[in-house]
C-alpha cells in the first residue's frame, strides 16, 4: 500500500511537467500573434494549410513556367554565332515584337519577363528605403514596356533547324523544345515521341509548345477578367451598401436583372456577335465579355459586408467627424471587409479559366492560331481514343489550374476565419 502511495504523487507530477511545456508553448504563440499586423497573422494561418501551399506552388510554377516560355519554348534561334564571330539573335527580335495573332499577350508575358527579374533586384537593394523605392520601380518598369510599344511585327518564314542544317560554318543554339506554338509540319495526330513530348496536333504543331503557350492565354483571361469583375463588383458593392435608401434600391434590381440572365448563354451570345465584326484580338474579347458579366456576384456580397460594417462605431465616428466619402469608403470600410473580396477573387479566377476553355472548346473562345488548352481539347473530340494526347494533357492542366486556385481560395477563406 505505502508502495503504491509512493508511486501515485510521481505519476501525477509527471503529467503535470509535461503538461507546462505544451501550456507555455501555447502562451508564447498567442503572446507572438498578439504582435503580429492581421495581414501578417492571416498569412501565418494560410502557410498552416497544405492544400493552400500547394495550389499556391502549382500556381507559381506556372506562372514561371508561362513568363519563361520563349526561353525553354522557341521555334527561333537563341544565339547564332556566325563564322566571323558575329553574334545575332532572330528569337530576341521576336521577343519584343512577337509574330502572333494575339499580340497584346504575348508582349504582357515577355514584359513581365523582364519586369519580375527588375522588381526582385530593386526591392533587395532598396527595401530599406521604401520612399525612393516605389518611383524608381515605376520608372524602371515604364522604360521596360517602351521597347514593346515602339517595336512593330515582322512575318518571317524561315524553317531555322533547317538552316542551321545547311549552314554548317555558324553556331545554332536552340532552346530545349525547339519548336513555337504556330509552326505546322506534315507529322500531323503523331503521338508522343522524343522528339514531341506530348505529339502534334491536326496540322503537326507541338502540343507540348502549345500547351505552355496555352498557359499564358489561360492565366492572362484569368487574372485580367477578374481584375475587371474585381474593380466593377467592389466599387457598386461598396458605393450601395454604403449609401443604402433609393440608389441601393436601384442598383440592387440592375444586378438582378444581370443576374437573371443565364451567364454561359449571355458569353455565348456576346462572343458570336463580337467574333462577327472579324477582330483578331479574341482574347481581350473574352476578357471583357468575363469581367463585365461576373461582377453582380461580387457586388452583391461586398454590399453585404459593408451593411454589416457601417453600422460599427468606427464609421459613426467618421461620420461625426465629417470624413469625406472616398475616404470613408476606400480607407476605413474596404480594408475591413476586404477578407470575402480575396476569397471571392480566387474563386473567380478558376471560374474565368474554366469559362475561358469552355468557350475555346466550343469555338468561341480564342480563335486559331492562337494556343488554348480548350481548342486542344476539342480536336480530341472528334475521337478521343485515337487522339488521346490531346485530351489527356490539356484535360490535366485544366483540372491542376482550377484546382489549385480553388485550394487557394479555400485556404484564405481558413486563414480570415478566426473560427476555423
Amino acid at each position: 500500500m505505502d508502495d503504491i502511495e509512493k508511486i501515485i504523487p510521481q505519476q501525477t507530477s509527471t503529467g503535470t511537467d509535461r503538461q507546462e511545456p505544451e501550456r507555455e508553448k501555447t502562451q508564447a504563440e498567442a503572446d507572438s500573434a498578439a504582435y503580429l499586423t492581421p495581414g501578417r497573422l492571416m498569412l501565418r494561418r494560410f502557410f498552416r494549410e497544405k492544400t493552400a501551399v500547394a495550389g499556391l506552388v502549382f500556381v507559381v510554377l506556372l506562372i514561371l513556367a508561362a513568363v519563361a516560355a520563349p526561353l525553354f519554348v522557341n521555334g527561333k534561334p537563341l544565339l547564332i554565332v556566325a563564322a566571323d564571330g558575329a553574334l545575332s539573335s532572330p528569337a530576341l527580335r521576336d521577343f519584343f515584337a512577337p509574330d502572333a495573332q494575339e499580340v497584346f499577350v504575348e508582349k504582357m508575358f515577355n514584359w513581365l519577363f523582364l519586369a519580375i527579374p527588375a522588381a526582385l533586384i530593386l526591392y533587395g537593394c532598396l527595401r530599406k528605403r521604401k520612399r525612393i523605392f516605389y518611383p524608381v520601380l515605376a520608372v524602371v518598369l515604364v522604360l521596360l514596356a517602351v521597347p514593346f510599344c515602339i517595336s512593330k511585327s515582322q512575318m518571317t518564314q524561315v524553317d531555322w533547324r533547317k538552316t542551321a542544317a545547311e549552314d554548317t560554318a555558324s553556331k545554332y543554339y536552340f532552346a530545349a523544345v525547339p519548336y513555337g506554338p504556330f509552326e505546322t509540319s506534315p507529322d500531323t495526330y503523331a503521338m508522343p515521341s522524343r522528339k514531341h513530348p506530348f505529339g502534334t496536333d491536326n496540322v503537326g504543331r507541338d502540343v507540348f509548345a502549345r500547351m505552355t503557350y496555352g498557359a499564358r492565354v489561360s492565366l492572362a483571361v484569368g487574372f485580367l477578367a477578374t481584375a475587371i469583375e474585381l474593380v466593377f463588383g467592389t466599387m457598386i458593392g461598396l458605393f450601395s451598401g454604403y449609401r443604402g435608401g433609393r440608389i441601393d434600391l436601384i442598383v440592387q434590381r440592375l444586378v438582378e436583372i444581370v443576374i437573371c440572365f443565364p451567364t454561359f448563354l449571355l458569353l455565348l451570345i456576346l462572343m458570336a456577335i463580337m467574333l462577327d465584326y472579324g477582330t483578331r484580338q479574341s482574347i481581350l474579347l473574352v476578357i471583357f465579355v468575363l469581367g463585365m458579366t461576373g461582377w453582380p456576384g461580387l457586388s452583391r456580397l461586398v454590399r453585404g459586408e459593408v451593411l454589416k460594417a457601417r453600422q460599427m462605431a468606427y464609421i459613426q465616428s467618421c461620420e461625426s467627424l465629417g470624413v469625406p466619402l472616398h475616404s470613408i469608403l476606400f480607407r476605413h470600410l474596404l480594408p475591413n471587409v476586404s477578407g470575402p473580396i480575396f476569397v471571392s477573387f480566387a474563386f473567380s479566377i478558376a471560374g474565368a479559366i474554366l469559362a475561358e476553355n469552355s468557350l475555346s472548346f466550343l469555338g468561341f473562345g480564342v480563335q486559331a492560331p492562337s494556343a488554348s488548352w480548350g481548342e486542344l481539347l476539342k480536336q480530341a473530340f472528334a475521337d478521343p481514343l485515337s487522339y488521346w494526347n490531346l485530351m489527356l494533357w490539356p484535360g490535366l492542366a485544366i483540372f491542376l489550374c482550377v484546382t489549385a486556385f480553388n485550394f487557394i481560395a479555400d485556404g484564405i477563406r481558413r486563414s480570415i476565419d478566426l473560427k476555423s
